[in-house]
């Protein structure tokens, strides 16, 4: 007998959200909380609360028979988007539904084998995934069975020592130059060169930038309290994320200049409003009407707000500033700044290494 889960439906009515659902036959409802107050991914969470013991009630089926997909949809998932924020949750679930379950969903959860998995991320290495999106593959896996011998239905982790494919393809992570950077500015009109001196000057992720109000606008920095994501306001990414950016004094003249043609300065205004005002701008549509065609035109098609970011950190070491600052005011930690985001330009290196030649020479002339 199959596991009959269920995980209804969130619907925003009279600006409430509102819980859907069957149980015995019957079709429920029940308001979850106001939409001022509650995010949908938090009215998610409180519905699978309520279905958590109906779920549990309808499970006839045997642990030592579940199947793949019947544990990602019933144990795992809800166990996992009480973790997830909601932007987290549509990568995750997006990549599992996409790459895991056509492949492993009818096996018995017990049934599986670490030579069996490492073939199937082999397979997902020939297919021309990159290295990142097969390393996730790995920590879904390694994740999932972790929880399920936790929860008892499997004796031992099978994706322990699961490892990346060393044919893995690794994509370039480019940045740009300071001459690339000042090409940028010039080419873009006020809203849309702010938007981008605040994610190469500032170090903010897209979604921080479109969620930014008047009232988070000070002398010399901005506070990062919030954030969008598809629409949705949410809170920042991570604890860190949620901090003081400090601005260049081009930065905040740049300000000091859209703030008297903005539509609207009030404090709680959003600092790049859409046409309704009542709403941000969303950065995809920032990107797709006026960012993206301009920097193709100037030969800057290859530059993204991760090229920007990354081009902050790498140009902040370059410049010789304390990792600690760079971290701050990027609002990650300093392991994720030198290992991800920091890059070393040709010249840096050429420099360290004679630098290393004159050390040595010198220590065998003497």
């Amino acid at each position: 007998m199959r596991r009959r889960f269920q995980r209804g439906s969130v619907q925003k009515q009279r600006n409430r959200w509102v819980g859907r659902w069957y149980e015995d036959g019957r079709r429920k409802a029940r308001v979850l909380g106001p939409v001022g107050k509650m995010t949908k991914a938090q009215a998610q969470v409180a519905l699978a609360a309520i279905l958590a013991p109906i779920n549990e009630a309808a499970d006839g089926q045997d642990n030592r028979e579940m199947t793949f997909r019947e544990f990602v949809e019933a144990v795992f998932l809800p166990c996992y988007r009480r973790r997830w924020k909601a932007s987290t949750a549509i990568t995750n679930i997006d990549r599992m539904r996409r790459h895991l379950q056509p492949a492993l969903a009818d096996r018995a959860l017990r049934s599986f084998r670490r030579d069996q998995l490492q073939t199937f991320l082999d397979e997902k290495c020939a297919e021309g995934l990159s290295f990142s999106m097969v390393a996730h593959l790995r920590w879904d896996l390694h994740q999932l069975f972790k929880l399920a011998q936790a929860e008892g239905y499997v004796d031992r982790n099978p994706a322990t020592l699961l490892h990346t494919p060393r044919e893995a393809t690794s994509q370039p992570k480019p940045i740009m130059n300071p001459q690339e950077v000042r090409k940028l500015f010039d080419c873009l009109d006020l809203r849309e060169r702010l938007v981008v001196e605040l994610a190469v000057l500032g170090g903010m992720r897209p979604g921080e930038i479109f969620a930014l109000k008047w009232q988070d606008v000070a002398d010399a920095h901005v506070e990062v309290k919030r954030r969008v994501y598809k629409g949705d306001i949410d809170t920042p990414k991570t604890r860190s994320s949620r901090r003081t950016v400090a601005l260049s004094e081009s930065v905040l003249r740049d300000v000091a200049q859209w703030k008297n043609l903005c539509p609207s300065v009030e404090p709680q205004a959003w600092l790049f409003p859409s046409e309704k005002l009542t709403t941000p701008f969303s950065w995809e549509n920032c990107w797709q009407r006026n960012l993206g065609p301009r920097l193709k035109a100037n030969g800057l098609g290859w530059v993204n707000f991760q090229v920007m970011r990354r081009t902050h950190s790498s140009l902040m070491w370059e410049l010789e500033v304390d990792p600690k600052v760079t971290t701050d005011q990027l609002g990650h930690s300093v392991d994720v700044n030198q290992n991800v985001y920091t890059q070393a330009n040709l010249n840096r290196r050429l420099e360290a290494v004679r630098r290393l030649e004159n050390a040595c020479l010198a220590a065998e002339a003497a």
